[in-house]
């Protein structure tokens, strides 16, 4: 699934291309998405698009009436194509551009998302999939001390809590096993059992991983390219996830690999405590 990091690596890739440019028709190839696609996405027909932002990993593009949500789902991808370039099998929704270019959604599991959100309708954070949404991880509200207050009294994992998006938003797995790696923090502790100062450093080093793979293009996984095509470096940079039985760079120890919350969970016996 794309995360948090590949998610802004497209809005970067995107929004040049998308700027200050004029819709000048929508197709859509296949409605059956997560939600179904409905009819008033075409509201934004001759509109301009103003802005391409993120809330989570939703991409967030602005027009003068209202805003496209877009999520890429388990599989989803956009690309900037030219209008002649034949379409695949799972471009599902696209955008033509008065460039002569294309904004084309790929999503060979259709788990993504298009929904259009009038600004009449309210303010858009009030919109139901962004409304419960926790602090951005980069932003100025997910502090120390907020992490810190919000673990009081849980009895949950520090993974779960992390990766809940009521917490926080887009700590997915890599990225979780990853933090809590880097503050020695065990993923199985429960959260409202780890000291203020470890949970301080675990909020930095959230920042800092999430940082990090923006800036070298998100995690590479099987079904994600970054938007020129290239695969993103963070994965040469990872220390725990995936690394089963690999030796620990730290202390040499073997990773070991468990589940929590359904999700695989990667972490180094000796360093995380």
């Amino acid at each position: 699934m794309p995360e948090l990091p590949e998610v802004e690596t497209t809005r970067r890739g995107i929004a040049p291309y998308l700027i200050k440019h004029r819709i000048t028709d929508l197709e859509v190839r296949n409605p059956n998405m997560r939600w179904p696609i409905e009819a008033d996405v075409f509201e934004m027909k001759n509109q301009t698009i103003t802005e391409v932002g993120r809330r989570a990993k939703y991409l967030l593009l602005h027009a003068q009436s209202g805003t496209l949500i877009l999520h890429l789902g388990m599989s989803g991808s956009t690309r900037i194509s030219g209008r002649d370039e034949p379409y695949k099998k799972h471009d599902h929704f696209i955008l033509q551009l008065d460039s002569g270019l294309d904004l084309r959604l790929h999503d060979p599991r259709r788990f993504g998302a298009v929904l259009w959100h009038q600004h009449c309708d309210g303010p858009l954070f009030e919109h139901p999939r962004l409304k419960d949404l926790g602090p951005e991880p980069l932003g100025d509200t997910f502090t120390p001390s907020y992490l810190i207050n919000s673990c009081h009294g849980k009895s949950c994992t520090i993974k779960q809590h992390i990766m809940n998006n009521r917490t926080v938003v887009g700590v997915g797995n890599i990225y979780a096993c990853e933090a809590l790696f880097r503050s020695g923090i065990r993923p199985s502790r429960a959260a409202g059992n780890i000291s203020a100062i470890r949970l301080s450093n675990l909020c930095q080093d959230i920042r800092s991983v999430l940082s990090e793979a923006i800036e070298q293009g998100g995690t590479t996984l099987r079904d994600f390219l970054n938007q020129d095509g290239k695969p993103g470096y963070f994965k040469q940079k990872l220390k725990v996830y995936g690394r089963e039985s690999q030796a620990c760079d730290q202390c040499s120890s073997a990773i070991r690999k468990t589940t929590i919350g359904q999700r695989s969970t990667f972490f180094c016996p000796q360093c995380q405590r």
